[in-house]
């Protein structure tokens, strides 16, 4: 019974230690959406901003992690959302990316934004699911500077599915005693300040660690969660007056790992269509594409080829993102504030 229980709790300790340095799951496409890690983004823009992806990371290994979500936010505020401080005419206005743009730029009305977050994970035989609703309050501190700041509370549900483990005795009283369905308290905060051409934002995810998550019967510690600290910035740098570049870098803090680091680079062709490329520190370099269909539809996707010791294994890494813009009174197909 001993070794049984010790050889449980020695698998499930391989398979978290193989996830803890992704207790929350990876993007390649936050760039095209940093709600997913600041809550101060949510009622950005001037629309309800709705955004579906899918991520299948490291293909062609077996239970390597697919990552699927939904994330909505929105503005509230009258001064805000029925007449930008920009003043764009309810027709639609200068394309956002362009020179001009910039030159008449003017922060934007302080208002509130809401927003709602549903993120779905599944690694080998762990899956887990975070739920989180959001709020941000949007001020101008000079005629073009804006400052927000945010915060997100939810639950995360974290599920050990035992049919994928094989031990000699299927029914070891130790697998019946995993407590492995359960639903946990969650929070983060962020702060991000923005302006026509640059942003940084600061954030923080997981802020309330619970004790474990999968327990067993002796009170095995198999699994903390841990704070997820993101700094985040951009600049917009004009090669002409209709084509854009965007460099932006992201560094996360996430103990005990090493501190990582993300660079990316996206060149936008006025509001119609971008590319880019990605580099994750001793992980993978990624090539990216979008494509703003419409004043409604927005469409991207991603793919990292795997540098790390996974490369032997791994097919890469596929990402792809439906952007919807509801209520877009202004007729926008590229973000206003946001990039």
């Amino acid at each position: 019974m001993l070794k049984r229980t010790l050889l449980l709790t020695a698998v499930l300790s391989v398979i978290m230690l193989c996830t803890y340095a992704q207790q929350r799951p990876q993007y390649t496409q936050y760039i095209f959406n940093n709600f997913l890690l600041n809550p101060a983004v949510a009622g950005i823009e001037n629309y309800t901003d709705i955004k579906l992806g899918y991520r299948s990371q490291w293909t062609g290994l077996d239970g390597a992690p697919v990552t699927a979500y939904f994330s909505i936010n929105a503005p509230l505020g009258t001064n805000f959302t029925q007449g930008d401080a920009t003043g764009f005419p309810a027709s639609g206005g200068e394309n956002p990316y362009s020179r001009m743009y910039s030159r008449d730029y003017r922060a934007a009305e302080p208002h509130h934004g809401i927003g709602f977050m549903l993120v779905t994970d599944k690694t080998g035989p762990i899956d887990q699911t975070n739920m989180a609703a959001t709020y941000a309050y949007h001020l101008g501190l000079t005629d073009q500077l804006n400052l927000s700041v945010g915060a997100s509370f939810g639950f995360n549900h974290l599920h050990l599915n035992t049919s994928l483990i094989t031990l000699e005795n299927p029914d070891d009283p130790a697998l019946r005693d995993i407590q492995n369905n359960q639903w946990k308290p969650d929070a983060g905060i962020g702060v991000w300040a923005y302006s026509a051409n640059y942003y940084f934002g600061v954030s923080a995810q997981q802020i309330m660690p619970q004790n474990q998550y999968i327990t067993t019967a002796n009170n095995a510690n198999l699994s903390k969660t841990v704070p997820h600290y993101f700094v985040t910035a951009g600049y917009k740098l004009y090669l002409s007056d209709d084509v854009t570049l965007l460099p932006s870098a992201l560094l996360k803090f996430i103990e005990p790992t090493p501190t990582t680091f993300d660079i990316n680079m996206k060149l936008s062709f006025r509001d119609k269509f971008w590319f880019g490329g990605s580099y994750r520190r001793d992980d993978s370099f990624g090539v990216l594409a979008g494509f703003n269909l419409s004043s409604l539809i927005n469409v991207s996707y991603s793919y990292d080829v795997t540098t790390s010791a996974l490369r032997s294994v791994s097919n890469g890494s596929h990402e792809i993102v439906l952007g919807i813009m509801l209520n877009n009174r202004y007729k926008l197909s590229s973000p206003q504030h946001g990039w």
